[in-house]
């Protein structure tokens, strides 16, 4: 069969840098940090006590209060930046068939906020079960995308997907495949997470994932660094509109860019650890290649999964040299969770945004916070460190890697 071309006609950002797409663009270029102490808790006993929280945010601005206290933080981030897109994207000014469009989102870990108050208010309590009756709807890490469609009447494929750090590069890879396989017309994908929580940092201060450099947290997250000693918890949402191309250029549509390929794989190693060789991250990148049909030396940036960890930077380093060889070399490469830390399982939404940015503004991000080099990388390997640098990008790819060994890469490019 002849696979549809699929493009993406809008976005939509909240993020700890911005909270819009157009200022979380306008603060990747900048490489604007946004790591400050811990505001949602109080975090002092903590062996961290700083993370990146979203800022300056007004949830009235956006969401009815009566709606919004039946949502999850998760959920209530999910419904600001399917809006921004939805609305971006002129969808609802056309004539859709709802069962044409879809809703595909990601969340590595769901409504844990309201996950930790009601067990919190249960166990202070005197035994009897008070449990608020919208408990489970809010902690479920599916009802995200109910809500989106719910809001706009679509009625087409609707599901979430857990694949902890890789979640939502697997939602769009999901939503790619349902679009060009002429399954849906369009589909509103993306990640959420809301996960600045006591159990949350505490639960990854416990694995010493986490860095602790609470004397300078906005430095903090320093991937490929030599003093890197783990990654910034960060929290936020993105989205994108899918849609076939065919569909979009009829209707007039702007169009961002153009989703090309996707894999996915398993490291098959530690439930934790990455693959010391990085043979999965590897595969990941060879079969999202092989699916978009395009040769190593045809990418020009790497947004790299690079969380600031002693040995997962180490890994996807080794992958990228096994897949690029010598194009490693020519590469423009950098972490922009540097600048938002680790979204979790909205990472890779947040971060398909950092490629559709270098390829439409020519200005690849940063990777923020290098002081020291460290000699276990190739120093001749361009990891964009401390500014933006210009270059025209007619292909990127984004790589996600999560526990459990998962791993998802997209590559995005300019629609011709």
């Amino acid at each position: 069969m002849q696979l549809k071309r699929v493009v993406v006609t809008g976005i939509g950002a909240l993020t700890p840098i911005g909270n819009t797409a157009k200022e979380y663009w306008d603060a990747l270029a900048k490489g604007v940090s946004g790591a400050a102490p811990i505001t949602r808790f109080d975090a002092e006993k903590f062996k961290t006590r700083f993370a990146c929280e979203i800022k300056n945010f007004d949830l009235a601005d956006h969401l009815d209060r009566k709606e919004s206290r039946k949502m999850d933080p998760f959920t209530q981030y999910a419904m600001v930046v399917a809006d921004e897109a939805v609305l971006d994207s002129g969808l609802m000014d056309t004539d859709f068939v709802p069962e044409e469009i879809g809703v595909i989102w990601a969340s590595g870990i769901g409504g844990l906020t309201s996950l930790e108050k009601e067990i919190g208010d249960f166990t202070r309590g005197d035994g009897t079960p008070r449990f608020n009756p919208f408990f489970i709807p809010k902690m479920i890490g599916d009802i995200a995308p109910g809500y989106i469609s719910i809001k706009y009447g679509f009625r087409g494929p609707n599901f979430g997907t857990i694949s902890a750090c890789a979640s939502s590069n697997n939602a769009i890879i999901d939503s790619y495949n349902y679009i060009r396989l002429g399954m849906s017309k369009a589909i509103v994908t993306g990640g959420s997470e809301a996960c600045v929580t006591p159990s949350a940092v505490g639960g990854f201060n416990s694995m010493k994932a986490l860095s602790e450099r609470n004397d300078s947290p906005h430095t903090a997250s320093r991937p490929f660094d030599a003093d890197r000693e783990g990654f910034v918890l960060g929290e936020g949402a993105a989205s994108l509109v899918l849609e076939e191309y065919e569909h979009a250029k009829a209707r007039g549509a702007k169009i961002y860019g153009e989703i090309l390929g996707g894999g996915l794989t398993a490291d098959a190693h530690h439930i934790t650890a990455p693959h010391p060789e990085g043979l999965g991250a590897l595969n990941v990148m060879k079969f999202a290649l092989r699916d978009a049909n395009l040769k190593p030396e045809d990418i020009d940036y790497v947004n790299v999964h690079g969380t600031s960890t002693p040995l997962g930077d180490i890994s996807e380093t080794k992958a990228i040299r096994g897949v690029f060889g010598d194009h490693a070399y020519t590469l423009n490469i950098s972490s922009t969770k540097s600048m938002t830390g680790h979204l979790l399982g909205a990472a890779g939404a947040v971060e398909a945004l950092a490629c559709l940015s270098a390829i439409n503004t020519g200005i690849i991000p940063p990777t923020i916070n290098h002081f020291t080099d460290d000699e276990q990388f190739d120093s001749k390997l361009n990891f964009t460190f401390n500014k933006a640098q210009k270059r025209e990008v007619k292909y990127a790819l984004s790589n996600t890697f999560g526990f459990g060994g998962h791993n998802a890469s997209v590559i995005m490019g300019k629609c011709d």
